[in-house]
């Protein structure tokens, strides 16, 4: 069974996943079971195409490590499975938006009218702080 994102799918030997004790409030039970799970994938030694690679690690986020490890843990529900499929579906919205390209900005020119406009406003506001001067007495 793998992991598939769109158009791109995720082997099952890249992820690795461990269970833990959640944290929290619980019961008696919550000593013993192991609910929470703990996803590791790591970017560099993926499968993933090298585009999306340097996007994930471009992303800032903090769930990825400066090794390029994305490191992922879910402790919402009770149920140990709910938690796992939660888990990967973090990560594969992780990689979707490392997927999508950014727009290309193209550059533009101020207007004729953004320029006068821009300059008016500078003559006002040196106007309002040529004010805050010394009184001169004539």
């Amino acid at each position: 069974m793998s992991l598939d994102i769109g158009t791109l799918t995720i082997p099952d030997a890249e992820i690795e996943i461990s269970t833990i004790r959640a944290q929290g409030k619980g019961g008696q039970h919550v000593n013993k079971t192991e609910s929470a799970v703990h996803l590791r994938f790591d970017v560099r030694a993926s499968s993933l195409p090298e585009s999306v690679k340097e996007r994930l690690m471009a992303l800032h986020d903090r769930r990825v490590t400066a090794d390029g490890v994305v490191v992922i843990k879910a402790q919402q529900h009770r149920s140990q499975e709910q938690n796992r499929a939660e888990a990967l579906a973090r990560l594969s919205e992780l990689v979707q938006r490392a997927m999508q390209r950014p727009a290309r900005r193209i550059a533009t020119r101020p207007t004729r009218g953004s320029k006068r406009r821009r300059l008016e406003g500078k003559l006002h506001r040196s106007g309002v702080k040529a004010l805050r001067g010394r009184v001169k007495d004539d």
